[in-house]
This record gives structure tokens, sequence and C-alpha cells, in this order.
């Protein structure tokens, strides 16, 4: 549960709710509608999610639930960067190889150039604040202090944190507010400009990371990391080009692995770490989410013919995979472009 201070600050973000739903592939396509094209992969079916969004002026703030446990792989921003703030529960996000993890009332900016993969415990509620980049850039012609680049990925300091808040907490207060006029207007654009000048004076080009992480974490991300060092983000992207490119070719876990080129058993930690399945499992899911693609693009499309092309032999198990990632049948998606 939040505390009563931001209970109560986020009653205007309440009322303005995008979408609940407790069917995976519609979480998935609402987020990525609002906020950026992603992988999900789900690790449970206790699915939960609400998304509540609210634009400012050229602030755009978020609240988001999935329910269960998730990992989100999103493709790099383009133009802006994140700031999630958790509200409950944790996360941990690793960006470009450097990793934090945020528990509860601690706030991290992450703007991704390579890779980006976000981890969060069932029930976690994020806060997330979208900045443009070229606000950033605004304000640096201006001769507000700050690094040229933002950074991957940056823990905001704990003495921070207050000042943050109620930097917050005023975005959060012009929701409530009647319309603007152009007076008001400038008003508000002072807020957000606040909020903007406060990151980038905490951000420096040196400083890195805090790795603010349990032990239980630290235990299970060290594991993972000394099977397959520092260069594991780009294994990853290694296997999944190679799982792209061979979508109806028959593979096993060995050819997986040889892709990755790690063994087989660190393929596994790895692939458990950062998407919560198992290779083989990963390799299905994005066959399944390769067909729902076809299916969605080309209302005409043969399921069987479909199925076959990217490498489901048996139609039985095939609608059984499907409709669990899914939660529908694959003729249900079809129906739906007709």
């Amino acid at each position: 549960m939040l505390n009563t201070v931001h209970a109560l600050s986020l009653e205007p973000l309440y009322r303005r709710r995008v979408f609940h739903s407790t069917r995976k592939v519609d979480c998935h396509a609402q987020v990525a509608n609002e906020l950026a094209e992603h992988d999900l992969f789900w690790k449970g079916d206790d699915v939960d999610t609400v998304l509540f969004k609210a634009a400012i002026q050229q602030l755009q703030i978020f609240m988001l639930k999935y329910g269960a446990e998730v990992i989100v792989r999103p493709r790099p921003f383009n133009g802006f960067a994140l700031v999630h703030m958790t509200l409950s529960g944790s996360a941990e996000i690793e960006s470009d190889g450097r990793k934090v993890c945020i528990p509860q009332g601690q706030t991290a900016l992450i703007a991704p150039k390579r890779n980006l993969r976000l981890w969060w415990q069932a029930g976690s509620e994020q806060l997330i604040l979208k900045v443009p980049l070229a606000l950033f850039e605004e304000l640096r012609a201006i001769g507000q202090c700050g690094p040229v680049e933002v950074p991957s990925v940056f823990l905001l300091p704990e003495q921070a944190a207050p000042y943050w808040d109620l930097l917050i907490q005023s975005l959060l207060r012009v929701l409530a507010l009647p319309a603007q006029g152009a007076e008001q207007g400038q008003w508000v654009q002072h807020f957000e400009r606040s909020a903007a000048q406060f990151l980038l004076s905490q951000l420096t080009s040196t400083v890195e990371p805090v790795h603010a992480c349990t032990a239980g974490q630290r235990a299970a991300s060290e594991s993972a990391d000394s099977l397959v060092g520092a260069g594991k983000l780009q294994r990853l992207d290694m296997l999944e080009r190679y799982i792209r490119s061979r979508l109806c070719a028959p593979l096993a876990l060995a050819d997986l692995a040889g892709a990755a080129g790690v063994s087989v058993r660190a393929l596994n930690a790895l692939c458990h770490q950062q998407y919560g399945v198992a290779p083989m499992d990963l390799l299905r899911n994005i066959r399944l989410d390769a067909v729902r693609e076809r299916l969605l693009t080309h209302p005409g499309a043969n399921i069987t013919d479909t199925a076959f092309e990217f490498g489901f032999g048996h139609l039985g198990r095939f609608s059984a995979y499907y409709r669990e990632r899914f939660g529908e049948l694959p003729k249900q998606t079809r129906s739906v472009t007709r």
C-alpha cells in the first residue's frame, strides 16, 4: 500500500485512467502505445494491469502496475528519457550494462542507447515521468549545468529524494487546476522546467550508479554475471538475432547456446535472469509473437500454414501455447482484424 502522502498527491492522476485489464495481450499493446515498443515476459498469471496517464505541457506522467512479476525489454528510447519512482514493491533496471535496484521510495532516470531490461516485483507500482531530451537541451542552451549526454541510468541520491518528491507533487497538483490561459501556461512551464533543471543538477558524467540490491537479488545477479561476464546483454542480442533469423528452422538448446557463445548451463541461467523463462521457452515465445503479428497484419492468413511457417509442427500444442501467452485462440486474433 502507498503511504498517505503519495495517495493524496496521486489523486489527480488517478482520475485519468487509460486502461485496466487482466488480459496479457491487452496490457502489452496498451503500454507499448503509450510508452515504448517492448518485449514483455510474464512470470506468473496474476495479471491486474492498470495505467494512468496525464500530459502537462512537455512532460507526461504515468502510474503503471502490472500485478504479476514481469521482465520488460524495451527498445532504445527515441528522443526522451524516463524517470522511474517506485511507489510500492521493488524494481531492477539494467541499462547498457549498468544496473540499479530501486526499492520503494527511490527514483532512477533511464535513457538507454543500446539495451534495457526492467524487472518488476509482483504488485510493484511505478510512477513514471516522460521527459523529452529536447527540454534538457533547451536548459543547457541557456546555461543550466549538466552533462552533454544523459547517462544510460542514474539512481537519484537519497538526500535528493525530498526535493524530488516536492517537485513531483507540484506537477501532480497542476493536474487538478482549471484550464490554463496564457499566463497560467507560463507558470506551469516553470514547474516543468524546475523538474528538468533539478534532474540535470543531479547528473554528472562520472557518477556510477548505486547498486542498492537486496542480498537475494545481488546473489542471483552475480551468479549470472560470473557465467557470462560484462557482455551478457550483447550475448542476448546475438541470441535474439539468431532466433529471429531462423523462426521456422528446427533448433535445439545447443544451437541457442552456440549462437550466444556460452555454455548451455550459462544460457539457461542468463535467460531465467533476463527473461524469467528457459531458453527454449524464449524461442517459443518469440515464434508465438511472430505468428500473432502475422495474423494481425494479414487478415487472410491461414492459421495452420502460419503455425508451420514459424516452427510449430503440432497444432494442438500450438493453440494451447498461443492461448497461454495471449489469452485468446489464434482464430480470435484473426477475427479481430477482419
